[in-house]
């Protein structure tokens, strides 16, 4: 049978060892959202680009060219706010699988 001090270095090493890879997991899903926030981007840069050679702007009243960007960048904020969402949630079900008591808003 184990010496009851071993037991708490233990429990020690094997927290400190779920606390490294929730360090780890946190970092990956970090820099994955980096990367899929400078490819939003991007892309809204170049559909950006792509409406103006398109539409050029003419006048100073609001237009169809108008129309199309805020559409598109409506759709940009919702696709944020679902990531955003998404984060939120792959956090809380972290905090709970390591049994930190998630917090309510």
């Amino acid at each position: 049978m184990a010496p009851a001090a071993t037991k708490p270095k233990a429990a020690a090493a094997s927290d400190r060892s779920r606390v490294e890879r929730t360090t780890e997991l946190s970092e990956e899903v970090l820099e994955h959202v980096k990367e899929s926030q400078e490819g939003a981007l991007g892309a809204v840069r170049k559909f950006v680009e792509s409406v103006d050679e398109a539409l050029p702007p003419q006048g100073e009243s609001p237009s169809r060219r108008q129309e199309v960007i805020d559409s598109a960048l409506e759709m940009s904020q919702k696709l944020v706010k679902t990531q955003y969402d998404f984060l939120t949630h792959v956090v809380q079900s972290a905090g709970e699988a390591l049994g930190t008591p998630a917090r309510k808003k």
